[in-house]
């Protein structure tokens, strides 16, 4: 796990060194720089395989011409490296060698068989062309910045940041994205020329003109409308089998891993598997958020199930206080996210990491991913409702939807009503797509300033999500249709990049086995009959966990990782909001609609309207600009 920058650029080459160390946290154990004639590559490291001077990086093949920075695991590169036909004289045990040889030896193609969370650049000399390439399912960060005949590309968005005169201009579509989903789903980012790689994807790039770069899908997640004709039972084994080979690849490690355990079935299982597979003591950490059983949010304090688990499987509980000044750690917060993400939860990844770097765990392995397999959402549950729904006729459903919007906002039950029935007079793709949504979009684009809404009046960003659906034409369950959109946008764009990004901003490897290449490939072919059946979500892996941990830990009520971000935003951060959303700044900013912004405030501090998470996105936006945008540095 590290941090990669390359600079292709006449005049920029010179700034790689204070680019890199801008990422220091990313790598704290070694760095280095390559500086050709077209380009420079910049590398941190965090020591994980093969902790010797023999894995630094920028790695360099024994001819010479071969150059690669790399950021993350391959964890079946043992079996790559044994495949290899070619004679290559290794010097090194580490996943990264393997990676350079297996790329002059087979080219592209080797991306597709990779099992791992990566993203990295490899540069031919003798072609002067730079291959980059991101993991099947964007867990590791990708940025590329490409205008004329300038090309950057970063794991982290800010280490552009101390390159003179790149083009920040604001992609207000983006900004958009981030009020709509709270994230940005693709490649758009805040700034218009900076893009991210898509997941499944590798780009060229010809360093005499960078300008003519290519982009390249070599992955789609194969919802494809086919199922294994197998048993419950045979399912059961199916799923076992592959998780249990899931969580083996991913102990590949020369330094100590730990274990995120907050209680909830995905965390507890892969800490079953780990003491399944190893006589090991076992590290897991858990967050104590001190939030109340009856809190409004629909969250809960999960510590109870955690000590339960860890006192069941008999492991060390390291509880983590959640500690959250969140005034004084907003800004913090959207400096490591590089994009103004509207989630409390990364705060808690940050002080999990925290502890277990002190503790001596480089890296955690945790449960993100399952729910966006098994079907663990609530927007999942709503799919049993369309049956019903597609029955009932526009005209109905519209007196339907005025009747519910009645029910009050300002408790967890009302505020999950009015979303399961909030397009229940549209199509079932508009439905679909509106479980993704936060706010109207007319009330979204109404906060633009009128300088600024004729540039996205037109603008849909549910667009984005229908337009990835055609990539698999013949899957027609809709709640796999769900499965898909969860797994390539929000698991990428919004759990991936906090849980990375706030992990290694204090020097811990994230790993997901639930993301193992061939567990999501055995997902995708499970009828959706097991994977909710009835009221049960995440069937079909409950039914496995039932071999290793308590029937209370797998049948418990589903609760969130979050924060009281409601509460938060009406009363402990109201200064921040007169400041933040100050009126005048506000008009200086030339952005929003200072009058449309605080009628939002407003309403939604009088209950009115549902609109913390919205005002949340606001403080991003404008704590992103603060320091992406205004700083100098």
């Amino acid at each position: 796990m590290c941090g990669i920058i390359g600079i292709s650029s006449p005049n920029n080459s010179r700034y790689i060194e204070v680019s890199n160390s801008i990422m220091t946290h990313r790598g704290p154990d070694d760095s280095g720089v390559y500086i050709g004639d077209n380009i420079a590559l910049g590398h941190r490291r965090l020591s994980i395989q093969d902790l010797s001077v023999n894995g630094h990086q920028p790695m360099i093949s024994q001819d010479g011409n071969f150059i690669l920075v790399f950021n993350g695991e391959i964890y079946n590169h043992q079996e790559i490296r044994a495949s290899l036909k070619g004679t290559y004289s290794f010097k090194s045990t580490s996943d990264t060698e393997t990676l350079l040889y297996a790329f002059i030896e087979e080219g592209v193609d080797v991306f597709e068989r990779l099992n791992g969370i990566f993203a990295f650049a490899i540069l031919d000399i003798a072609k002067q062309e730079v291959v980059l390439c991101r993991d099947h399912f964007g867990i590791k960060p990708l940025y590329y910045y490409q205008k004329e005949n300038e090309f950057y590309f970063a794991s982290e968005l800010k280490s552009f940041l101390p390159i003179p005169n790149w083009d920040k201009s604001i992609d207000y579509s983006a900004l958009v994205n981030y009020l709509h989903f709270l994230w940005s789903p693709g490649e758009q980012t805040p700034f218009k020329f900076v893009k991210k790689v898509l997941p499944g994807h590798y780009a060229k790039i010809m360093l005499e003109n960078p300008a003519k770069f290519s982009l390249t899908r070599y992955y789609t997640i194969p919802f494809d409308g086919t199922v294994d004709n197998l048993s419950e039972e045979e399912y059961i084994s199916k799923v076992d089998v592959a998780f249990t080979k899931a969580v083996e690849r991913q102990l590949l490690s020369d330094v100590p891993v730990g274990y995120f355990l907050s209680g909830g079935l995905d965390s507890s299982l892969i800490v079953a598997k780990v003491k399944q597979l190893t006589n090991e003591k076992v590290k897991c950490y858990t967050i104590d958020t001190d939030l109340d059983e009856n809190d409004k949010e629909g969250f809960s304090n999960d510590l109870a199930y955690a000590k339960k688990v860890a006192n069941y499987l008999d492991v060390d509980l390291n509880i983590v206080n959640a500690k959250v000044d969140i005034v004084k750690d907003f800004d913090k917060m959207i400096w490591h996210l590089d994009e103004p993400q509207a989630d409390a939860a990364p705060l808690n990844v940050l002080n999990i990491c925290q502890e277990a770097r002190a503790n001596g765990s480089i890296v955690l392995m945790g449960g993100a991913g399952g729910d966006d397999l098994f079907s663990g959402y609530r927007r999942h549950q709503a799919v049993r409702y369309e049956t019903i729904f597609k029955m009932i006729p526009k005209s109905v459903g519209s007196l339907l939807k005025k009747g519910v919007s009645l029910i009050p906002g300002n408790n967890a039950i009302g505020r999950r009503i009015r979303k399961i029935t909030q397009d229940i007079d549209k199509s079932q793709m508009d439905r679909l797509l509106g479980y993704f949504r936060w706010i109207p979009l007319e009330v979204n684009k109404s906060l633009f300033s009128k300088e600024i809404y004729p540039k996205i009046k037109d603008y849909n960003p549910s667009n984005i999500l229908e337009k990835e659906l055609d990539t698999v034409p013949n899957e027609k369950e809709p709640l796999n249709k769900l499965l898909f959109l969860d797994m390539k946008f929000f698991l990428t764009d919004h759990n991936l990049n906090y849980t990375d990004k706030l992990g290694m901003a204090a020097g811990v490897e994230a790993r997901v086995p639930y993301l193992d290449k061939d567990l999501v490939e055995l997902s995708t072919r499970i009828p959706v009959s097991l994977k909710l059946k009835g009221n049960v979500a995440k069937y079909i892996l409950k039914k496995v966990a039932e071999k290793y941990l308590p029937m209370d830990v797998i049948y418990r009520p589903k609760t969130g990782f979050g924060a009281p971000v409601r509460k938060w935003i009406t009363e402990d951060m109201d200064a921040m909001i007169k400041d933040f959303l100050a009126p005048d700044k506000i008009a200086k900013r030339g952005i929003f609609d200072a009058d449309s912004v605080w009628k939002l405030i407003e309403d939604n501090k009088k209950g009115k309207i549902d609109a913390s998470y919205t005002i949340w996105s606001l403080l991003a936006i404008e704590s992103w600009m603060q320091q992406f945008v205004d700083s100098k540095t």
